[in-house]
């Protein structure tokens, strides 16, 4: 018989996204914050979907080791909300066992029937056809590999072995302990649940990074998902369906531009057209233009930017054509003049300045066009 679970990881509750600029008339870093908490009921219904009863989290459910006290109530009543559903939540570096002591303790203490804190490297049952095998995070920083006691639990014949654990297989581990690569070979698991990294990605057949239901990031360049696994049997191969959960599309958009060409236009070709609203684009401009094909960007993108979640326009790697037209359009002569021939003369024989000194000349240029506007 098919056992099925869900695979998600790193929910990361609680997220402020202050490394977000909230403009002035939005709530950016709210509606982030509330995507988050919206990911519970996108899970329950994933599993519902696929007939799985359990969901797996491996690790950093919440953000930080001390969640406010309204968070973890408003957590568990999400969670403890889905009756037919078993949550199964890991310590990870974030709420490791140690910093969030008190957090495991109110957990233990209050949680609904249907989560469970995996709080002790035990095996736990599943059901009587599978089991669980925990590696709960107890160091923010630990060292050494958080898989190691896997190899070490015993589990009945003929029952599936399920890892679960949080932590790096790669250089991209925080904690300075990777995860042995070959972990499902050697502990014979049938699937190894890691969490830790934000972004999907297969380590092995059986190990897998489910990545953020809710993306936070611009590098993963997709919408988070969840992972349904299906285990026919002890020692079959498992068969994972990728399941899109993300409210949010983190993304980098390249745009290159050339001498003379339509900015403005060029900037509405790569622009979505749809789900601006829930979209987080940042736009890297390289190539070269005129100041006044600059400034076309420019206002572009203010005129764009307001329609999406939120908007960067990076200019650092584009480069500034110079024409004499332009430059008497600042001034033909006078104190501008002369700040405009001081900065074309730095942006064009000091490559440490070039980019800040084009990058002033552009917006030099673009101030005296909309005063006289």
């Amino acid at each position: 018989m098919t056992f099925r679970f869900l695979h998600s990881s790193d929910l990361h509750l609680g997220r402020k996204f202050a490394n977000i600029p909230e403009p002035p008339d939005g709530n950016i870093r709210g509606r982030l914050m509330e995507a988050r908490h919206g990911a519970i009921l996108r899970l329950a219904v994933a599993a519902r979907s696929r007939g799985a009863g359990h969901i797996l989290l491996a690790g950093d459910t919440f953000d930080t080791a001390t969640p406010s006290p309204t968070l973890i109530r408003q957590t568990l009543a999400e969670m403890g909300a889905a009756q037919d559903l078993t949550w199964w939540l890991l310590p990870g570096n974030h709420d490791n066992l140690r910093d969030a002591e008190p957090l495991w303790d109110n957990l233990r203490r209050d949680a609904p029937t249907n989560l469970r804190a995996l709080t002790e490297a035990a095996p736990v049952a599943l059901g009587p056809e599978a089991l669980l095998l925990p590696c709960p995070v107890a160091w923010r920083a630990a060292g050494s590999d958080p898989t190691a006691p896997l190899a070490g639990m015993a589990s009945p014949e003929g029952t599936l072995r399920i890892g679960l654990a949080h932590g790096g297989v790669t250089d991209f581990t925080e904690g300075g302990g990777a995860i042995a690569p070959d972990r499902d070979r050697s502990a014979r698991l049938d699937y190894l649940a890691l969490g830790d990294w934000h972004g999907r990605m297969a380590v092995s057949p059986r190990v897998h990074y489910p990545g953020s239901p809710e993306q936070d990031r611009f590098k993963h360049d997709r919408r988070g998902v969840c992972l349904c696994v299906a285990l026919d049997g002890p020692g079959a191969p498992p068969r994972l369906e990728e399941i899109e959960t993300g409210q949010f599309l983190w993304t980098e958009t390249p745009l290159t531009l050339h001498p003379r060409q339509d900015a403005a236009a060029a900037l509405a070709e790569v622009l979505p057209g749809e789900g601006r609203r829930d979209t987080l684009l940042r736009l890297r401009v390289s190539g070269w233009a005129g100041l006044a094909d600059q400034l076309a960007l420019r206002q572009a993108a203010a005129r764009n930017g307001p329609e999406f979640a939120h908007f960067e326009l990076r200019t650092e790697a584009l480069g500034t054509q110079y024409a004499e037209a332009d430059l008497d359009e600042i001034d033909h002569g006078g104190a501008l003049r002369l700040a405009t021939e001081a900065l074309k003369a730095e942006a064009e024989s000091e490559p440490a300045e070039r980019t800040v000194a084009g990058d002033a000349l552009a917006r030099l240029y673009a101030y005296v066009r909309e005063a006289e506007a």
